[in-house]
C-alpha cells in the first residue's frame, strides 16, 4: 500500500469526516490526568471520556470526536525495536447514548475505504466470539457482511481479544471490533490470524461497543443507554498507509532522527545497534517534551510523572553517549519536535523556555549521577580486587543503580576495564524484586479516579475547588493549577507558587475551606463556551477550542471554575478540612496533601 498521507492530513481528513457526520469536535485533554490516580498519564483517547460514558452528559452533545496525545510507560524497556513507542497520537469519535454497531461500523468502513482509499479486499476484522456471560456478537458480524466483508475475513475472538473493561470492578463494558489490513506478507502457519504477531495483519482501528454494566455480583446486565468508542493510533495508521515498515520511517521521526545523525556522526539503518540507540533517543526527546510542554507539564522528579520524565531523559541522555555524542544536545532536538509539532499542539510552543530549562538541567543531573557513580565504584574497587571472584555481585550493582542512579550497562563497562564480570541474573532478580514492590504500591491507588463517584471522593473533589480559590486569595492570583489526584481518602492538589507557604498562610487558608463549608453554599453547574464561562471570572486552565461548550462549576459566592468531576450538591456536610502537609513538588510548583475529617 503507497499512500504518502502525513500524519497532518490524516488528523484532519478524520476530523473533517466525523464533523459531516454530525459529530463536534472537542479539544484533546492534558497529558497529565485530572483527579485520576489509577494511571500517570492519560494512556488512551476515551480516558478523559470516562465521565460521559459512565452516565455524565457532556456539554458538546452525544456525538463527539477529537485527537488526543496518549502515554505508556509499562514498556519503556521495548522502545529501541522498530515499533514500540511511549508517546503517540489517537483519533477518536464517540457516541454518548446516540447511534449503535451499525452506525459506527458504517462509518468506520466508509472513512477506510472512501477516505483513505483502502482496497476494501484487505481489511479483515475481528468481533467477540461470546462466552457463558455474553453472546457471541453476531450484530457487529452482520454489520460488516453489509459492507462486503465475507464472512472468512470476520473472526470471531475470545474476550482477551475483543473486550473492553470495566476500567474497574464494575461499571461499563463491552464487546469491540477490530480492523486489520493484510500488509501482504505470507502466513506464518495454518492458524495465522488478525491479532497475529507474525506482521501478516495489522491493526488500523477499534471500535468499542459499551452496552453493557458489569454488576458487583459479576453478573452482565445490558445497558439503555449504550455508547461507542473508537481508536486509530496516527503513527502506526500513517506508517502502513505509505507502506513503510516502521513508525521511525515516517515523518514524525524523519527530522528528528536526521538530528541525532548529525550530533553523532552516525547513520540511521547503517547498523542494529545504532538503530536502537537512534530509535530510544528519538522516541523519549519526542515523549519528554510533550510532558513537559502539557498544560499541565511537570519538571523531572523522583516521584510520579516527574520519575518517569527523568528515566525518559536520562535513558536518552545514555544512549546518546553509546552514539558517541558529548555535551548538552537535548535542546537542539527539542526544538526539532516543536517546529513539528507546533501547530496541533500550540501549547508545547507556549512552553519553550520551561522545556529547554528542564531538559538542560536534567542533563547536567545526570552528568553529576554518572560522575558520583563512577566515584563510588572506584570506591569499591579496592576490596573487588581483594577477592579472588571476579564478579561483581548483582546486589552491588543494583545498589549503584538504586541508590546513585548509575546505570547496570555503564557498570558493566567500568566492570570489564578492570576485568571483572557483573553478575546480571542478581541483578536483574534484585530489579524484579524492586518492581514488585513498587507494583504493590501503585495497586492501592487504584481507587477513586474520573469513574469514581463515591461521597468521599465527591466530596474531596469540591474541596479542591475550595481549595484553588483560596489559595489564589491568600497568595495571589497567579496560582494556578498544575495537578490534582484524589482518593477516598485523600486530596493531593500542586500549583503554581514560587516558595514554601508559612504557617500562617497554611492556617489562613484552611481557616478559609472550613468557613465556606460551614456556610453551607450550594454547588450549581451552568453550560457555556470557555469565553463566557472566562468572561464570567471562571478558573480554566487548560487549552480548549474557540467555542467549545464546558461545564462551570461554582460553589456559593466563593468559586466558579470549569470542570468535569463529580461534586456535593452543598458543603455543608462535607466534613473538617485539614491540610497535613504543604512541600515543593517541582521547580515553581508546591504541593498540598489534605483531608476532609
Amino acid at each position: 500500500m503507497k499512500n504518502q498521507l502525513t500524519a497532518n492530513e490524516l488528523r484532519q481528513k478524520f476530523i473533517d469526516f466525523f464533523i459531516s457526520k454530525n459529530h463536534v469536535q472537542i479539544s484533546g485533554a492534558s497529558l497529565i490526568p485530572e483527579n485520576d490516580p489509577t494511571v500517570l498519564f492519560t494512556t488512551a483517547g476515551m480516558h478523559p471520556l470516562v465521565p460521559y460514558i459512565m452516565g455524565s452528559e457532556h456539554p458538546a452533545g452525544t456525538r463527539l470526536t477529537d485527537y488526543q496525545k496518549c502515554i505508556r510507560t509499562g514498556d519503556i524497556e521495548a522502545v529501541g525495536d522498530p515499533h514500540h513507542l511511549t508517546f503517540f497520537e489517537m483519533l477518536g469519535n464517540w457516541s454518548l447514548g446516540d447511534y449503535f454497531k451499525k452506525e459506527a461500523i458504517a462509518f468506520s468502513y466508509e472513512f477506510l475505504t472512501e477516505v483513505l482509499g483502502i482496497d476494501a479486499s484487505l481489511l479483515s476484522v475481528t468481533v467477540f466470539a461470546g462466552d457463558d456471560e455474553v453472546p457471541r456478537d453476531e450484530e457487529a458480524a452482520s454489520a460488516w457482511e453489509a459492507h462486503g466483508i465475507p464472512r472468512e475475513r470476520i473472526y470471531f475472538l475470545t474476550r482477551e481479544d475483543n473486550w473492553w473493561g470495566p476500567a474497574g470492578e464494575t461499571g461499563p463494558c463491552g464487546p469491540d471490533s477490530e480492523m486489520f489490513i493484510d500488509t501482504g506478507r505470507p502466513a506464518c502457519g495454518p492458524d495465522c490470524r488478525p491479532g497475529c504477531s507474525c506482521g501478516k495483519y495489522f491493526e488500523i482501528w477499534n471500535d468499542v461497543f459499551m452496552g453493557y454494566k458489569k454488576d458487583s455480583d459479576g453478573t452482565y446486565r445490558e445497558m439503555e443507554r449504550k455508547c461507542v468508542d473508537t481508536g486509530m493510533g496516527i503513527e502506526r495508521t500513517i506508517a502502513i498507509l505509505q507502506g513503510k515498515k516502521s513508525v521511525y520511517e515516517t515523518e514524525v521521526f524523519i527530522p528528528i532522527i536526521a538530528g541525532i545523525e548529525k550530533l553523532s556522526g552516525k547513520h540511521y539503518g547503517s547498523d542494529e545497534e545504532i538503530d536502537t540507540s537512534v530509535r530510544i533517543v528519538a522516541d523519549h526527546i519526542r515523549t519528554s517534551v510533550f510532558i513537559l510542554g502539557d498544560q499541565r507539564g511537570v519538571a523531572p522528579s523522583n516521584v510520579g510523572q516527574g520519575y518517569i520524565l527523568r528515566r525518559l531523559i536520562r535513558r536518552a541522555v545514555r544512549h546518546a553517549h553509546k552514539l558517541g555524542i558529548e555535551g548538552s544536545f537535548l535542546g537542539n532536538l527539542a526544538l526539532i519536535v516543536l517546529d513539528l509539532y507546533k501547530m496541533p499542539y500550540p501549547e508545547i510552543l507556549e512552553n519553550k523556555d520551561f522545556i529547554l530549562k528542564e531538559l538542560a538541567q536534567e542533563e547536567a543531573k545526570f552528568s553529576e549521577t554518572l560522575a558520583k557513580g563512577e566515584r563510588e565504584f572506584e570506591k569499591m574497587l579496592p576490596n573487588l580486587l581483594k577477592g579472588k571472584n571476579r564478579e561483581i555481585s548483582g546486589r552491588t550493582a543494583f545498589k549503584l543503580y538504586d541508590t546513585y542512579g548509575y546505570p547496570i550497562e555503564l557498570t558493566k563497562e567500568l566492570a570489564a576495564e578492570h576485568g571483572f564480570t557483573v553478575d546480571e541474573a542478581g541483578f536483574n532478580a534484585a530489579f524484579e524484586k524492586h518492581q514488585e514492590i513498587s507494583r504493590s504500591g501503585a495497586d492501592k491507588q487504584f481507587k477513586g479516579g474520573l469513574a469514581d463517584h463515591s461521597e468521599k471522593t465527591t466530596a474531596l473533589h469540591t474541596a479542591t475547588h475550595l481549595l484553588h480559590q483560596a489559595l489564589r486569595t491568600v497568595l495571589g492570583e497567579h496560582v494556578g493549577q498544575k495537578g490534582s489526584n484524589i482518593t477516598p481518602e485523600r486530596l493531593r492538589f500542586d500549583f503554581t507558587h514560587p516558595s514554601a507557604m508559612s504557617k500562617e498562610e497554611i492556617q489562613q487558608v484552611e481557616d478559609m475551606v472550613n468557613a465556606q463549608i460551614k456556610r453551607n453554599l450550594p454547588v450549581t453547574c451552568e453550560t457555556m463556551t470557555v469565553e463566557e464561562a472566562k468572561a464570567q471570572g471562571a478558573i480554566a486552565f487548560f487549552d480548549s477550542k474557540y467555542g467549545e461548550q464546558v461545564k462551570v462549576y461554582s460553589i456559593g459566592d466563593f468559586s466558579k471554575e470549569v470542570c468535569g468531576g463529580p461534586h456535593v450538591e452543598n458543603t455543608g456536610d462535607m466534613g473538617h478540612f485539614k491540610i497535613l502537609k504543604e512541600q515543593s513538588s517541582s521547580a515553581g510548583v508546591r504541593r498540598i496533601k489534605a483531608v476532609l475529617e
